[in-house]
């Protein structure tokens, strides 16, 4: 992903709050020349102080069998905002768009062990809903393990993760406090998002 320096973020606890918070992503894989995308939820933990992805794919998506062969991208990416020239200080301007993205890559596993498996699913349960894992707890063992037999299960291990948060970091104070304001009073919950990122981040100077 192209990052400037400016618009670069390397807070790994920032990014994985990040990642928790904007958990749907967008998995892509590539084979023969030809990419592969799935949108599906992760549980994002740190794991011997690497950041570990798990989620898991219907059986019936073949988009799992590409996964332990090669590098695996997961694009976290939610909050962006369309930033008008009326908050800047001089007319000749040309607006943009300020977003948060971030790229992890890695390498994909599949998970075949039942209770693995079974980890997985409940630990996915625990993020979303978690007074559903009670109603789950007290289902047959066997209608869980056909549940179980219509997925797969897999992690990925991050090896590079890349962050880019572009909050008008090249604005002046005074643009971007503008920008802060015009965003926090719409309607639109990306732009009021991304005025309390960019709210946190003129916080840190």
């Amino acid at each position: 992903m192209y990052i400037p320096k400016v618009n670069l973020a390397t807070d790994k606890n920032e990014i994985l709050e990040f990642m928790k918070r904007f958990s749907f992503a967008t998995i892509i894989t590539s084979k023969d020349n030809f990419p592969t995308a799935t949108h599906l939820p992760f549980v994002a933990t740190i794991r011997e102080n690497k950041i570990v992805l798990t989620s898991h794919f219907a059986k019936a998506n073949e988009h799992w069998q590409t996964i332990e062969n090669n590098t695996v991208l997961v694009i976290f990416s939610e909050p962006h905002a369309y930033i008008s020239t009326k908050n800047y200080d001089k007319e000749l301007n040309v607006p943009t768009w300020n977003y948060i993205s971030v790229h992890a890559y890695g390498q994909g596993k599949i998970i075949t062990e039942t209770d693995q498996t079974f980890e997985v699913i409940e630990s996915t349960i625990k993020n979303y809903e978690a007074t559903y894992l009670q109603k789950w707890a007290h289902f047959s063992e066997d209608y869980k393990l056909k549940m179980s037999k219509g997925i797969v299960a897999f992690e990925i291990l991050v090896t590079d993760l890349q962050a880019k948060m572009k909050l008008s970091q090249n604005r002046t104070n005074t643009e971007q406090r503008n920008i802060i304001n015009t965003l926090s009073k719409s309607t639109d919950t990306n732009e009021v998002t991304i005025a309390e990122y960019m709210k946190y981040n003129l916080s840190k100077k």
